[in-house]
């Protein structure tokens, strides 16, 4: 995929109740995504890519005011560890950029894992695509059309 106008075409052709919001210069940031949003941080969710100690791809989606526990991931997933992916990685597993890979829309070899404290939330923003973009969606339908697992990988900030 790679873009915003792939994304917003995955999204339609599936249905899915989301928007992309576009600004004017990046929101790469929680706390930029937050401020811009006029929203608290937990609202924006980040989205990191992982590689497991087999070089699988995992994305692990959380909070914002949150950071994932490699610990819980690794023991979710049933892995003995996992790294966070370089930007190079990223970009190779998910066609997207660090600060701009959506929740959505990945390839089906990249497993997707959901903290708990996202799905008590009605609405999330995460990467839209690009670095200026965000994409507001329900975590009910980030699930749905991943597949992805859900269970408590978060730890505070």
């Amino acid at each position: 995929m790679g873009d915003t106008a792939a994304l917003e075409s995955y999204l339609r052709e599936r249905g899915v109740n989301a928007r992309l919001v576009f600004f004017e210069g990046h929101v790469k940031t929680v706390a930029a995504a937050a401020k811009r949003l006029g929203v608290g941080p937990e609202r924006i969710i980040k989205s990191v890519l992982f590689i497991d100690d087999k070089g699988g791809a995992v994305l692990a989606i959380v909070r914002g005011d949150r950071r994932v526990s490699e610990y819980r991931l690794a023991r979710l997933i049933g892995a003995r560890s996992v790294r966070i992916a370089t930007p190079e990685e990223t970009k190779i597993h998910t066609g997207y950029e660090v600060g701009a890979v959506p929740p959505v829309g990945l390839r089906p070899d990249v497993q997707v894992v959901i903290d708990s404290e996202v799905m008590s939330l009605e609405r999330v923003y995460g990467g839209g695509g690009s670095s200026n973009a965000l994409v507001e969606i329900s975590p009910a339908d980030i699930q749905r059309l991943t597949g992805g697992l859900v269970g408590e990988i978060s730890a505070p900030t």
